[in-house]
């Protein structure tokens, strides 16, 4: 091949890459990018969006099955979730229960499992720490006291509406309607085993841990309040009690805002 036909060869080679090229460019259509967000408002009251999403739900979206179930069994009146000017934490079904081969192994009955007792109601010392009570994850909410569970559930409503709008990367310590003082039992759970702080531990490092005794734990913040902060992540969200970063939040309801979470909800501040 000579010189000369090489180079028409090249010539229309680049020809038709240009013309396919042009070609694939006219067929892409023009689109303009439209900023739009998302909105928030549920357009319904706290007990509304509960309840749609809970025992009864359509469609199998019972996420809220387990939270509904022990508002119930602790005889909370679904009245509380109409109320305005509160905040309220919503317990995604695997923040207090999942299952794997037919045990409970996350969740709030994982993470607080009750008292094993014996045929007189009477705890059955542990194997391992004969200094304390044997306990086992739990199946259902009746398996902790009625009124230990109805101060946990009031713990998740907050006084006040605080979301993204008004809550900062620094903690706010805001009241619920959990009464100051109250305590969970260790004869009952291991939750009775958690001891309390109204501070922060002086070693930052260490501000998640979480300390147990069973003769000197009480289980609930002692204050009845309850930390929210914005944590500074790409995710950005809201985090309870420095411990539990939520599955979905930023919910506007007629009543409130309200947020959900998918972990267990550590009904205390801090603990050291």
């Amino acid at each position: 091949m000579n010189r000369k036909s090489l180079d028409i060869k090249i010539f229309f080679a680049g020809f038709i890459m240009v013309f396919f090229f042009s070609g694939c460019y006219k067929l892409q259509k023009d689109y303009d990018y439209i900023k739009q967000e998302l909105d928030p408002h549920i357009n319904m009251s706290a007990k509304d969006y509960l309840l749609l999403r809970g025992t009864a739900a359509t469609n199998n979206d019972t996420v809220f099955k387990w939270m509904q179930k022990g508002i119930e069994y602790a005889g909370i009146d679904l009245a509380e979730y109409e109320k305005p000017g509160r905040t309220y934490i919503f317990l995604h079904n695997s923040a207090i229960k999942t299952v794997s081969s037919g045990k409970t192994n996350g969740g709030f009955f994982f993470d607080y499992p009750v008292v094993v007792k014996d045929a007189l109601g009477n705890p059955i010392k542990s194997k391992i720490d004969i200094t304390a009570d044997s306990v086992r994850p739990a199946n259902n909410w009746n398996e902790y006291p009625q009124d230990m569970v109805k101060n946990y559930f009031l713990y998740l409503i907050v006084q006040g509406e605080y979301g993204f709008d008004n809550l900062t990367v620094a903690n706010q310590a805001l009241t619920t309607l959990m009464p100051a003082g109250t305590v969970a039992l260790a004869r009952d759970s291991k939750l009775g085993y958690v001891v309390t702080k109204t501070a922060p531990n002086p070693d930052i490092t260490a501000t998640t841990f979480i300390t147990f005794s069973p003769t000197s734990g009480t289980g609930f913040d002692p204050e009845g309040k309850i930390n929210l902060k914005i944590t500074n992540n790409d995710q950005s969200p809201i985090t309870v009690n420095d411990r539990t970063n939520d599955r979905s939040a930023g919910y506007i309801a007629t009543n409130g805002q309200l947020h959900v979470f998918g972990a267990t909800v550590h009904p205390f501040r801090y603990s050291y």
